[in-house]
C-alpha cells in the first residue's frame, strides 16, 4: 500500500519528469546493504534478552505483522545505516532532475517512513503495513496498481526477479549471484549496477579478527617459562592455539552482530563488516557453528595428541585431568559472551574482565601442556594486562574528546574519567614491574637459570614499554587496541628482541 505519497510542486520539476516511468528502490540489499529486519532482531536481542520467547506469537501474525512487532520495539538509527554509496548518490542525481522516485520495501512501512523521511528524496513509500507482506507478487501487484504507465525496479535478490522483468531499464545493486543467472536465463538486460562491497575474502578475515590470535600464543608462555621443551608440550599447546583461535574467532563475530548499531556510530568500528553491511548476520552465524564445532573438536582431541607423545611433561597428574583444557574453553566462552552481552557496558568491570580472559589463556595453556602456572607468572598476569585493559578504554575516551563528544556508545565511562583511568593504568603497569621484581628475587628461578641475575635487564625494558604505551596513549597516538599496536609497532619488536636476548644470555 502506498504509503504518504509527495506531489510533485513545482512546475519546472513536473517537466522534467515527463516521458519518465517512476523510479522505485528496494531497501534491504539494495539501498542499504544489510537487513533492516535482522539488524532489528539483533538490537532487540542485545536490548530485550527475552523477547525472543515473544517471537513464536508474533510469528503467528505473519511475516508483516512480525516485522511490525519488531520494528516497534527495537529502534534502528537510520541515520547510521550503511547505505549503498553509489546508489545513493545516483538517487540524489536522479532527484535533483525531478525524476519521481520512491522507497518499495518489505520492511515495515514505520521504519521505511523514517529512512524516507531521513534521505529526503522520495515521493513516497510502498511498504509492508502489519498484515500484508510487500514482496514478490505483492510488490508487483502494488506497481502495477500505482504504477500503470510503467516503472524502473532496482532490486538485488531473487525474490525480485518478476519485478525486474517487468520494469523499464531495470537496474541491480550488490546483486546475488543466483538473481544474475535467473536474469540472463530470462533474458532480461540490466541497464545499470551499483556495487558497493568489500572483497569477500577481506572481509571474512577481519570479521574473525585474524590478528587477534595473536593474543593466544599466551597458551606457549607456560611451557616457555618452564623450559619444558618436549614434543607432547609443544604439539598440545599449538592445538591449544588453534582451538582457542577458532573460539575467540566465533565470540568475535557475536560481539560484532551485537555491536552493530553501537559500531555504526564509531569513528572506526563502523567499517567493520557486520557494521557496514559487508557480511550479513546470517553468514555470521555459519561461521559462529563452524569455528565453535572446530575449536570443541581440537580441544576434545587435545588429549589424545598428547598422550600419542613419547615425551610427557605432565606425567601421570596430566592424565588424571585429560580434559581439563576444555573445562578452560568452556569457561572463557562463557565469560567472553558474558562479556559481549551485559559486562563490557559496566564501569571497571569490564576491564576486569579483559585483563582476565589474558590471564586466562595463560592458565588454558598450563592445562593443555601440564606445565604449571607459577603465582609469580598469575600476579604478573593479572596487573601487566589490567594496565593495558585500561589503555584500550583511555585511548577510546581520548578519541571521543578530539570528536567533542563526552560519552562512549555502549560504555558507562565519560571524558571526565580519563585521568582516574590513567592513574589506575599506569598504577596497574608498573604494580606488574613490582611483581617481575619479586620472581626474579625469588630462589626457585635459578633452578631454571644459570645467570638469573641477568634477568635484571628486563626490568627497565619493561618499564621503557609501558612508559611509552602510556605516554603515547596520553598523546592520543595510541591504537584503540593495544594488541595491534604491539604487532606493527617496530620499538616494541626492538624491544621484544632485546628481551628474548636477555633471557638467552641468563640460561
Amino acid at each position: 500500500m502506498l504509503t504518504d505519497p509527495r506531489q510533485l510542486q513545482k512546475d519546472d520539476r513536473f517537466a522534467a519528469a515527463q516521458g519518465e516511468v517512476p523510479l522505485c528502490v528496494d531497501l534491504d540489499g539494495t539501498l542499504v546493504k544489510s537487513d533492516t529486519l535482522v539488524d532489528a532482531v539483533l538490537l532487540l536481542v542485545r536490548q530485550q534478552p527475552a523477547s525472543p520467547l515473544q517471537w513464536p506469537g508474533w510469528l503467528a501474525k505473519g511475516k508483516a505483522g512480525f516485522k511490525r512487532e519488531v520494528t516497534s520495539r527495537a529502534v534502528v538509527d537510520v541515520e547510521h545505516l550503511p547505505y549503498n554509496r553509489r546508489l545513493l548518490e545516483y538517487l540524489r542525481e536522479e532527484h535533483a532532475r525531478g525524476r519521481r522516485i520512491y522507497l518499495a520495501t518489505a520492511a515495515d512501512e514505520g521504519l521505511a517512513q523514517k529512512i524516507a523521511d531521513h534521505l529526503g528524496i522520495f515521493d513516497g513509500v510502498l511498504a509492508s503495513d502489519g498484515q500484508l507482506n510487500l514482496a514478490g507478487e505483492n510488490k508487483l501487484a502494488a506497481f502495477q496498481r500505482e504504477f500503470p504507465e510503467g516503472f524502473t525496479y532496482i532490486g538485488n535478490a531473487m525474490p525480485d526477479r518478476h519485478l525486474l522483468r517487468a520494469s523499464v531499464a531495470p537496474m541491480v545493486a550488490n546483486p546475488h549471484r543466483s538473481l544474475m543467472r535467473a536474469l540472463r536465463s530470462d533474458g532480461t538486460a540490466v541497464a545499470q549496477r551499483f556495487h558497493d562491497r568489500a572483497k569477500p575474502l577481506k572481509v571474512f578475515l577481519r570479521a574473525i579478527r585474524l590478528h587477534q590470535w595473536a593474543k593466544n600464543a599466551l597458551v606457549f608462555v607456560p611451557l616457555l617459562l618452564g623450559h619444558a621443551w618436549a614434543g607432547s608440550t609443544i604439539a598440545s599447546a599449538l592445538v591449544a592455539f588453534l582451538s582457542l583461535g577458532f573460539c575467540a574467532s566465533a565470540t568475535y563475530v557475536i560481539n560484532d552482530m551485537l555491536d552493530i548499531e553501537a559500531d555504526r556510530r564509531h569513528q572506526t568500528k563502523r567499517h567493520r563488516p557486520f557494521a557496514a553491511g559487508d557480511l550479513s548476520p546470517i553468514a555470521g552465524t555459519g561461521i559462529i557453528a563452524l569455528f565453535f564445532a572446530i575449536a570443541i573438536t581440537l580441544a576434545t582431541l587435545l588429549p589424545k595428541i598428547y598422550t600419542a607423545m613419547p615425551d610427557k611433561v605432565g606425567g601421570h597428574s596430566y592424565l588424571l585431568r585429560p580434559y581439563q583444557f576444555l573445562l578452560w574453553l568452556g569457561i572463557y566462552t562463557v565469560v567472553t559472551l558474558a562479556y559481549s552481552f551485559r559486562l563490557k557496558r559496566m564501569v571497571l568491570i569490564d576491564v576486569i574482565v579483559l585483563s582476565g580472559l589474558y590471564t586466562l589463556r595463560i592458565l588454558a595453556g598450563s592445562a593443555a601442556t601440564g606445565v604449571l602456572v607459577s603465582t609469580w607468572l598469575a600476579a604478573f598476569s593479572i596487573f601487566f594486562f589490567l594496565s593495558l585493559a585500561f589503555v584500550k578504554r583511555f585511548s577510546e575516551l581520548e578519541s571521543l574528546v578530539t570528536r567533542n563528544l563526552t560519552k562512549a556508545t555502549g560504555r558507562g565511562y565519560h571524558t571526565g574519567d580519563l585521568e582516574q583511568l590513567r592513574s589506575f593504568g599506569t598504577a596497574s603497569g608498573y604494580a606488574s614491574v613490582v611483581v617481575l621484581t619479586m620472581y626474579i628475587s625469588n630462589l626457585d628461578s635459578q633452578h631454571l637459570y644459570r645467570h638469573s641475575n641477568r634477568l635484571w635487564l628486563i626490568v627497565p625494558v619493561l618499564i621503557l614499554w609501558l612508559s611509552r604505551v602510556w605516554l603515547l596513549t596520553a598523546r592520543g597516538e595510541m591504537h584503540e587496541d593495544p594488541v595491534v599496536y604491539a604487532i606493527t609497532d617496530r620499538h616494541s619488536w626492538w624491544l621484544g628482541v632485546v628481551t628474548a636476548g636477555i633471557v638467552w644470555w641468563a640460561l
